[in-house]
Order: C-alpha cells, then sequence, then structure tokens
C-alpha cells in the first residue's frame, strides 16, 4: 500500500489494528509519528564480545545461554528485582531488572536457551552486571556483518520487529519526509535533510555503530539541532511578544528606596546594587519587566526585592511576593515589617490557612489600596483577591509555581512588570531554553562575614561519631536538622522516615529536646514548632524537605541529610543552605544509606567539594537531567527525544544563533522561506498567536 507521512499506522503492511493500539500507547499514530520514535541504542554485530572482556560503561553485544531466573524483594518493600543469569565459556554475569518489560517477559526465559544480549555494562559495589538490557533470542546463521538499531519495547513489539516495520515503511513511503528548516540553515550550519536524518538512525551505515554510541554521526545531529532550534523559535517568539507589551509608567522616583537604604545597618554588596540597577532600568522602560534573579541561598535576593517594592510604592504602584510555602511567607512578612513598614510601606499577609475575619480585612485591604506589599502563597491567585493598582509581581522559588500559576498572578493586573527569583542556579545551558524569553540577573556574591560550611559524605557504619559530634555541638548551645526523605514507613522504598526515626531518637538521647516538621502537619502545628525551634526550645528539628526553603535559625549550625543519595543535588544545596547563617562554624553531613553504589557516593563526593551552587547546579543536570532537574511541569520544558542540554552545547548555541538571526532579519515571519518556521510555531505555540510576534 502507498503510504504517506499522515497515513494511519494500521496501514503499514505487518501492523494492523491490534499492533496500532500497542503503538499508540507512545503517541504513534501516523507515519511521521514513527518516524520520530527514535532508537535508543545500537548494537555492532561485529563486535561479539565474550564475558570476562567486558567494562564498564560499554555498549556490548554478547551470546550466551540462560543459566535460572530468580527474584527477591527490594528491602522491606513488596517490589521485586529480577536476576537472569548467563553464562558464556570465559564466565557468567547476571542480567538485573527493576521493573517488568511486560506481563510473562521472564516466563519466556529457560535454562540452557541461547541468547543475545545487548546493553551498557555497570559496575555496582565491585560487581559487574546488566541493568535492563535488551535479551533478545538467538537466531542461528543471522547475518553478523551490521548495525542494529534497539528500540524501547512497547508491549510485546520487539527490536526485531520494529525493524520489520521500518522497512515496510520506508520501501512504500511515497515522498520524502518533509523538509522544515530553511535552506540557508541547513548551508550555514552543514546539516543533512531530515530525510536522510530519519531514514538513516533507522537504517544505520555499516561501520558507523561506535559515531551513533556517542552521538557523532550528522544524522543525530541534524535531529538534535531541531529539537533544540525549535524551543529557541518559541522562546524568541515570546520574547518578542513581550517587547510589544505596553508597560506600567513608573516614575524615577527613590525616596522610599533611599529610605530603606538608609535604615539598614550593612552594605548591600555589588552584586545587589547591580541587581536592583537592572531592575530599576526594567521598571522604567515602555515595556512590562520580565527578569529573573538568580542567586545562591543567602545571597541577599530578598533584599532586591525589597528594594524593587519600595520603588514601586514611589510610584504608587502595589507589589505581591508570592512564594510556595506558609512557612516561606511568614518568613517574608516577618522581614517586610521589620525593613519596610519603618520607611512607610503597607505590609499584609495572605494564606491559605488565615482565619476567616483576617483574610477578609486583607481580601478588601487589597482591593481598597492600602496596602503596598502583599506576601502570600498560592492563595495570592485566588478569584477572589483583587488589587486596586498591582504594578509589580515579584514570585519566590519560582520553580515550585506551574507556568499558569505564575500567569494567574499576572491577570491580577493590568500588564505588571515580572520579577522571578530562584536559589536553585540554573545553568546557563539550561536557562538560555527554558528561560529564553526572559533577562536574567545572577547575584554572585555573599554578604561578608558568612562562614563557608564544611560538608562531609559519611558511611552508615560510622553513624555513631556524626551523633556523638552533634551532641557535642548541642552542649555548646548550637542547634541541629536531621532531614529525611519520607514522613513516615513506606511498603515501597526501603528508607527511613522522619516519624519513626523521630520517636527513636527520642528514646536514645533523653536528654536533648526533638522536635518533627513535616508538610502532612496542620500549618498552626508547623508554626509552633518553628518557633519553638527559633527559640531553642527545640534543640534538634527532625524534618522532611518541607525546610528546604524558608526556614532560618541562624543559631542551627548542623544539618544531617539522611539516605542523602535518594535526592537531587541542587535539593542538597538547598537544604544545606539552611545551616551557616550565623556567626558559629557549621556542618552538613550526608549520610549514605546502607546499599548505595559507588556511583552514589560520588555524586554526594560533589558536594563536599563545592559551595559554588552554579557548579553543583551543572553537575545535577548532567546527572538527572533537565526534565527532573526542572520538573516539567513547572518549567513548561518539552521532553527532547535526542537533544542533551549538557552534551550538545555547541549545537545549542548554533541553533539559538540561527533562531536569533531570524527574528532579527524577519521579526514578522514574513519571508517565504521562514513560511515553515511560521507553520511550526504555530502548531507549537499553543496560546501563543502570530499577533504576538507580529
Amino acid at each position: 500500500m502507498a503510504l504517506y507521512l499522515d497515513t494511519d499506522v494500521q496501514y503499514i503492511k505487518g501492523v494492523g489494528p491490534k499492533l496500532a493500539q500497542s503503538l499508540a500507547k507512545r503517541g504513534i499514530y501516523k507515519v511521521e509519528d514513527l518516524f520520530s520514535f527514535y532508537p535508543r541504542a545500537y548494537e555492532d554485530r561485529r563486535a561479539v564480545r565474550n564475558i570476562a572482556s567486558l567494562e564498564p560503561d560499554e555498549m556490548v553485544s554478547i551470546a550466551a545461554q540462560i543459566m535460572g531466573v530468580s527474584s527477591q524483594n527490594l528491602g522491606r518493600t513488596k517490589r521485586k528485582v529480577y536476576t537472569v543469569l548467563v553464562r558464556d565459556d570465559s564466565g557468567k554475569i547476571a542480567c538485573k531488572f527493576f521493573r517488568t518489560p511486560y506481563r510473562g517477559y521472564f516466563e519466556r526465559f529457560q535454562t540452557g536457551q541461547k541468547v543475545r544480549i545487548v546493553g551498557k555494562l555497570t559496575e555496582y559495589r565491585g560487581v559487574k552486571e546488566f541493568h535492563h538490557p535488551d535479551i533478545q533470542d538467538w537466531v542461528e546463521n543471522e547475518d553478523q556483518d551490521c548495525i542494529l538499531p534497539i528500540y524501547t519495547e512497547i508491549d510485546r513489539i520487539s527490536s526485531k520487529k520494529m525493524r520489520s516495520i521500518y522497512e515496510i515503511a520506508f520501501k512504500n513511503l511515497q515522498a520524502p519526509v518533509a523538509e522544515k528548516l530553511p535552506d540557508w540553515i541547513l548551508k550555514k550550519y552543514n546539516l543533512v535533510s531530515r530525510h536522510e536524518a530519519i531514514f538513516n538512525l533507522h537504517n544505520p551505515p555499516k561501520g558507523s555503530a561506535g559515531d551513533f554510541l556517542h552521538y557523532r554521526t550528522p544524522y543525530q545531529k541534524r535531529i538534535i539541532f531541531e529539537e533544540l532550534f525549535w524551543l529557541e523559535v518559541l522562546m524568541f517568539a515570546k520574547k518578542q511578544g513581550l517587547k510589544k507589551e505596553d508597560g506600567l509608567p513608573f516614575e524615577d522616583e527613590m525616596s522610599y528606596v533611599n529610605k530603606f537604604l538608609g535604615s539598614l545597618p550593612f552594605e548591600l554588596t555589588g552584586a545587589q546594587k547591580r541587581a536592583f540597577a537592572a531592575i530599576k532600568k526594567d521598571l522604567l522602560s515602555p515595556h512590562p519587566m520580565h527578569r529573573m534573579v538568580q542567586g545562591d541561598v543567602g545571597c541577599g535576593k530578598t533584599m532586591v526585592a525589597m528594594l524593587a517594592a519600595a520603588f514601586a510604592k514611589g510610584s504608587r504602584y502595589q507589589s505581591a511576593l508570592m512564594v510556595p510555602t506558609e512557612i516561606l511567607a511568614k518568613q517574608h512578612f516577618k522581614n517586610a515589617k521589620e525593613y519596610l513598614e519603618s520607611i512607610g510601606l503597607r505590609i499584609a499577609i495572605l494564606t491559605g490557612n488565615m482565619g476567616a475575619k483576617a483574610k477578609r480585612e486583607s481580601l478588601a485591604a487589597l482591593e481598597n489600596g492600602e496596602v503596598d506589599l502583599v506576601v502570600g502563597t498560592h492563595a495570592l491567585i485566588q478569584k477572589e483577591v483583587q488589587f486596586k493598582n498591582l504594578g509589580l509581581v515579584i514570585i519566590d522559588e519560582q520553580h515550585r509555581f506551574g507556568v499558569e500559576q505564575r500567569k494567574s498572578l499576572k491577570t491580577k493586573g493590568k500588564a505588571p512588570h515580572l520579577l522571578l527569583m530562584t536559589a536553585t542556579p540554573i545553568p546557563r545551558s539550561l536557562a538560555m531554553t527554558v528561560y529564553g524569553d526572559l533577562d536574567n540577573t545572577i547575584i554572585d556574591e555573599l554578604p561578608s562575614g558568612r562562614i563557608p560550611i564544611l560538608t562531609r559524605v559519611v558511611y552508615d557504619s560510622n553513624r555513631h561519631k556524626v551523633m556523638g559530634f552533634m551532641e557535642e555541638q548541642i552542649a555548646k548551645g548550637r542547634q541541629a536538622y536531621i532531614v529525611y526523605p519520607l514522613v513516615e514507613e513506606s511498603e515501597k522504598m526501603d528508607l527511613k522516615d522522619a516519624t519513626r526515626e523521630y520517636e527513636k531518637l527520642k528514646e536514645a538521647y533523653p536528654k536533648i529536646q526533638f522536635g518533627l516538621l513535616h508538610g502532612k502537619m496542620k500549618e498552626d502545628e508547623k508554626s509552633q514548632i518553628m518557633s519553638d525551634f527559633r527559640e531553642n526550645k527545640i534543640q534538634v528539628l527532625v524534618a522532611t524537605t518541607v525546610i528546604e526553603v524558608g526556614v532560618d535559625v541562624p543559631n542551627s549550625n548542623m544539618m544531617i541529610i539522611e539516605h542523602s543519595e535518594r535526592f537531587g543535588l541542587s535539593q542538597l544545596h538547598q537544604l544545606r543552605g539552611r545551616v551557616g547563617r550565623g556567626k558559629h562554624k557549621s556542618y552538613c553531613v550526608l549520610m549514605l544509606g546502607k546499599a548505595v553504589g559507588q556511583e552514589s557516593k560520588d555524586r554526594c563526593d560533589i558536594m563536599a567539594r563545592h559551595s559554588d551552587g552554579f557548579k553543583i547546579a551543572e553537575a545535577d543536570l548532567e546527572i538527572r537531567g533537565p526534565g527532573v532537574f526542572m520538573g516539567t511541569k513547572q518549567s513548561g520544558l518539552p521532553g527532547f527525544e535526542m537533544a542533551n542540554l549538557v552534551r550538545d552545547a555547541v549545537t545549542l548555541q548554533e541553533a539559538r544563533e540561527a533562531a536569533m538571526t531570524i527574528f532579527e532579519k524577519d521579526p514578522k515571519l514574513q519571508s517565504p522561506s521562514h513560511a515553515t518556521v511560521k507553520e511550526e510555531l504555530q502548531k507549537s505555540a499553543g496560546a501563543l498567536s502570530l499577533a504576538d510576534i507580529g
């Protein structure tokens, strides 16, 4: 049957309605979708190895015999780890599966059965093994002089079956895969056509396995460039639209700012002054500000936000500061009252757990213009919240909010200025993509007097030494945090939890006052616990990551993070930032679980070596990838099929340069050569209309 890009996949010979339903689970409905389902790896049949010769991190193909299949529970949980043990003449090796590819997968293996195994070798606690390899039935007299694409299994559709589907699809395709990039981009960046790239990804040329495995082929570069290019086009289009909006007319009125600066018992850092200068310039421009301020924990972003609110007051505009937790809202409210009320700003707080009367009073004051700065949680975006003259929206820990939540607060005013703040340093490569529509300011200087935090990675076997040192610190009048990944015991994860460990700690150390804090507690309970901790009525706070932001107790100088291998590096850095805020030498202990591999320890060692949040964030991005690092929902970052922001940094720069060139020369995308760009933008932009860029 003749096939076209928009033909349903069920009409490919050998697919049919049943297989089409399976393919639909991965978003494959049309032939074009099928072509964009890329191989996850490549098998070099000419390089079949024996088990004894294997080295970690190698992508290999081996012939072996099944010795047996076994399973065991993971720790105290009901989850199972399956092991397929195989051997050849040189030795034996385990293939481990932490999830079942599909029902009946392991029942197909019989003792003595000959199989082909394709996968990347890993080393866990000194033992070489495969994790989730591709195990294929051995076929005698099969062509060994070839490179075969390996696909992620969908239901029971094997890689062999997928290769057959692709062969038929390409054979019956009536026209080449349509080109989407302008000719000048293909020539300038030496890119192959889209059809050539896609055909060769599914039909790799002989002799190119090494290049495929390391993403060095021209076919992979073409797709990587394209994925990054469309994201950059979207970012520049959004920025074009933002530049067209009319901003609010702020005045260059510095009286409240000068009063604020004069009331401070310290001098702002140079980085804080530069950040405010950039914000002030934006506020005086004819277009709304869209700026993000990044800075490490403790760099003084809050002071910069207060300066911006004081400047807004000078132009008779209201400001709103939205934060992700009630604890953080109360912290900011306390600081704002301390620093801003005395110079004439009227401050209010709005959270979901306020009493009805207090909430009504805050809402009325906001609507009547009797409040200059309101600090609040998600409660600020509720329908009943109305402002008289909202001019500045400030969102702290902005990555905790979804894209729509950030938009909702902006709609409370007429094109208010937007200032995003984050203490989670964002690597430059990620900032260029996710936040390409924002201007970026980095506060890269800490206030004088901050003492570096000593960080150590410790195995569970040395716990007694850690706890002994904590007792010494408590005896000196200091305080400590102990952080756990879970609130309560879990059947699914063999991890310590805050609730049970809190009870054990109270029993083991009766002379120490412990407190428990986690996200499932009521807000008034949390507030009381935090109040007692600040007053040193509680000496050790046992908590979950609810303390990650907004907790500021200068007397606390020790942090113990249990199962630190379970946290992202940036989250560990945020948690560590809860100590080192006072005059005492501070310590952070990263406790590892009992069954932790060398890779997990190496990750935590990065924390011990670096205090620079940006270096840590780069490492975190490289290890976990952008989707996990930012949270796709929060960032609005699309998933890439092939691009990697760390590995493909050079291609990212090229894609950004190409997108920038288009919008500089043809901002309305009127040139015939940019027709496909305009078409793709309309598809991907969603709510972004061409009127925004035209």
